[in-house]
């Protein structure tokens, strides 16, 4: 499995940086299986999932494979959707739950 972060992610993790090993593992579990781990979202987040963190702070996500198998990717258009394979998971925001949904 191949892990793509957002410049928005890697930034959010800077600055919740106490949050850096819990948000490490729950990465990690993502990567193992990301249907498993995650929750299809809907509406105008059709083709991402979201995962917890911890109550309340959260991780946005797209699976390649999935996105292209619904055809969700001609509604989530990735710039470098052509440059990326079936197993990659690309993890696009990281924060609490209101400040995510809010930025998409």
């Amino acid at each position: 499995m191949v892990a793509l972060f957002s410049d928005d992610f890697v930034k959010s993790l800077k600055k919740h940086a106490a949050l850096k090993n819990s948000v490490r593992k729950k990465v990690d579990m993502i990567l193992a299986n990301p249907i498993a781990i995650g929750e299809p979202l809907k509406a105008n987040f059709r083709g991402y999932y979201s995962a917890p963190v911890k109550k309340h702070f959260i991780i946005i996500y797209l699976y390649c494979l999935i996105c292209r198998r619904k055809g969700d990717d001609q509604i989530v258009r990735c710039h470098d959707c052509s440059n990326c394979g079936d197993e990659t998971v690309k993890f696009v925001e990281l924060g609490p739950h209101d400040q995510v949904y809010e930025k998409r």
